[in-house]
């Protein structure tokens, strides 16, 4: 009668079995992680940021500090008044 332990399986053996199979089981639950996050989330690989338009980077600099409220309010008027109609 041939039992388990008969086998001629050293102990580099087992440890690659034990490794073999704990990476085949990292592998697999990585997989379903992806696929689940993939099936989620997809409108997050097509998403491209939107810059910011000119009058909210003045609100912002005017909030910073960076800019005064007579020089946002030029800066402003020049945004409104358009590229050709410089004095």
């Amino acid at each position: 009668m041939m039992f388990w332990y008969d086998h001629d399986v050293s102990g580099w053996g087992w440890f690659a079995m034990s490794a073999g199979m704990i990476l085949f089981w990292v592998v697999i639950i990585a997989a379903v992680v992806l696929l689940v996050r993939a099936l989620n989330h997809p409108q997050e690989h097509t998403h491209t940021p939107v810059a910011p338009a000119p009058e909210d980077i003045l609100r912002r600099r005017l909030a910073r500090g960076e800019i005064d409220e007579d020089e946002y309010r030029r800066r402003l008027n020049t945004l409104h008044a358009g590229p050709f109609s410089k004095s």
